[in-house]
């Protein structure tokens, strides 16, 4: 699998890679990125690279043939899919010279940190996990997940998911916001039906990751947004008290709902900079 990969930040020492959530691409990570460029210096940290790669089938990333995602399941959903992205994120920073990074990924991102840290955790060397879970979806998930990514391609257009954009009553206050909506939408609406069925496939045949959580052994953030309909602290907090062997930070951002790094990205890039200075510490230790 190629990834296009967008380049923050240049830099030496630990590469912070950032996954971006479902329906968008790395674009979700714009504003977020720069603050944490900018307060790097500040928090007394060499500048590092600061990468956000576009899944499979997002923004630049072309849609794998059916050689590279794998084998099909009846029910459609690609079942080693996000073992093979995740080889891939790895593959990426490899090539370029690094061994190990730190990874953080949100919502579907999560998914696939997590994933990373299942196949190479000599690769990671902290992990962040914002407004994820570790499940595998439900039987009930999982078929409207393949519902969707089915509506998406024999109607052409990415109608489906365009309902991550509307603003609800009990939304947060920046996502009811005009600019807010007008801005996801188009985000969302940039994307291609092929794209946004493929990313549904791979994480509906995902595998349920929570016995990885007491295998984590670096430092970690896990962040939600306090609106969070989906990954709510209800759901994040457990995820913290698994990580059993890590130093984690549990952070809930006020007035937040689930794409916490885009509605306030200067509190999430706060905690991701704590987060690669706690990398940076362990690593010279």
């Amino acid at each position: 699998m190629a990834l296009h990969n967008t380049i923050y930040a240049d830099g030496q020492g630990l590469p912070l890679i950032l996954v971006h959530g479902f329906p968008v691409d790395h674009r979700m990570w714009d504003e977020c990125a720069q603050q944490i460029a900018h307060m790097t210096e500040q928090a007394g940290l060499e500048p590092f690279p600061i990468w956000a790669p576009d899944m499979p089938g997002a923004g630049e990333s072309a849609v794998p043939d059916e050689s590279a995602t794998g084998p099909i399941a009846e029910d459609g959903a690609y079942e080693q899919a996000m073992d093979r992205l995740a080889d891939a994120y790895v593959q990426l920073i490899r090539d370029a010279g690094y061994q190990r990074a730190v990874w953080v990924g949100l919502s579907m991102g999560g998914y696939v940190v997590l994933d990373i840290h299942r196949r190479h955790p000599d690769a990671v060397a902290a992990i962040g996990l914002l407004d994820t879970k570790a499940d595998a979806d439900s039987d009930e998930a999982r078929t409207r997940r393949l519902h969707i990514a089915q509506e998406c391609e024999s109607s052409q257009t990415v109608d489906a998911v365009m309902h991550f954009a509307a603003p609800q009553l009990h939304d947060s206050t920046v996502k009811r916001s005009a600019d807010f909506t007008a801005m996801f939408a188009a985000l969302i609406q940039s994307q291609t039906p092929e794209g946004v069925a493929w990313r549904q496939r791979m994480a509906a045949g995902r595998p349920d990751l929570n016995a990885e959580l007491p295998k984590i052994a670096v430092p970690a953030l896990v962040l939600c947004g306090d609106l969070d309909p989906s990954s709510p602290p209800a759901v994040m907090e457990p995820i913290s008290q698994a990580m059993t062997r890590s130093e984690v930070q549990m952070r809930v951002i006020e007035d937040c709902g689930h794409f916490s790094a885009t509605e306030h990205p200067l509190q999430v890039a706060e905690a991701i900079v704590d987060l690669v200075g706690q990398a940076v510490k362990a690593s010279n230790h």
